[in-house]
């Protein structure tokens, strides 16, 4: 496969994970330095049996590296308000990163359970129980009624 054609499909991934783990800023960040060194590496990349696992952890790397301080989420634009709960975000910051990277590729995204295994080179039944437990976490900071969800 060319790099073209990897990156195409690769970077939405990438860039997913990364951003429900570090932020909007920070996430995007990892995911163009990660595609980045893809590209540079690319002989030896796309040789691996997980390229985008392997890609996802030299994201994770240059997000801890270029941590910024202030709010993981941040404020969302004023035409976004009236959207969704402004609970959320403080919800989300308060989950563990990897229910966190787990519901917002899932759920946020809309990635399938199996992709965001493949990406974040885990087992599906493991993306499936920290997005279950990030959902239950969040319904109990958001005060949900489980009965009408």
């Amino acid at each position: 496969m060319r790099f073209e054609e990897f990156a195409e499909q690769a970077a939405p991934k990438l860039r997913s994970a990364l951003v429900g783990a570090y932020g909007a800023d920070a996430g995007a960040d990892a995911a163009a330095e990660a595609i980045a060194f893809g590209w540079e590496n690319w002989s030896s990349v796309s040789e691996m049996a997980n390229p985008v696992g392997y890609l996802y952890r030299v994201g994770q790397t240059a997000a801890r590296r270029m941590r910024r301080s202030g709010p993981l989420f941040p404020a969302p634009e004023p035409e976004l308000v009236d959207s969704f709960t402004p609970e959320l975000l403080p919800a989300l910051s308060a989950l563990s990163e990897m229910q966190r990277i787990c519901v917002v590729m899932v759920h946020g995204h809309g990635w399938p359970a199996t992709e965001a295994a493949v990406v974040l080179d885990v087992s599906v039944s493991s993306v499936r129980t920290h997005v279950e437990r990030a959902l239950a976490a969040l319904k109990q900071a958001l005060e949900v009624d489980r009965d009408r969800v």
